[in-house]
């Protein structure tokens, strides 16, 4: 599976949780998704691991006021 599969995968679970999906049952089943902070973990990892690939440098500044 491409990177590019595991982010959009990554993004329909986010999405079905925000919509309410986050844990249902069907009569004796039970389904529970994952943890947003968990999917949202995961995507940053992804979206970084994607821009890699494609040849993109991610970079971060950090301002503290001194």
């Amino acid at each position: 599976m491409t990177i590019q599969e595991q982010l959009d995968q990554v993004h329909t679970a986010i999405s079905a949780i925000l919509n309410g999906a986050q844990e249902y049952r069907i009569g004796s089943r039970q389904l529970r998704r994952a943890d947003l902070q968990v999917l949202f973990a995961e995507r940053q990892r992804l979206e970084v691991a994607l821009a890699e690939q494609n040849g993109y440098s991610i970079s971060v500044a950090i301002f503290d006021r001194r």
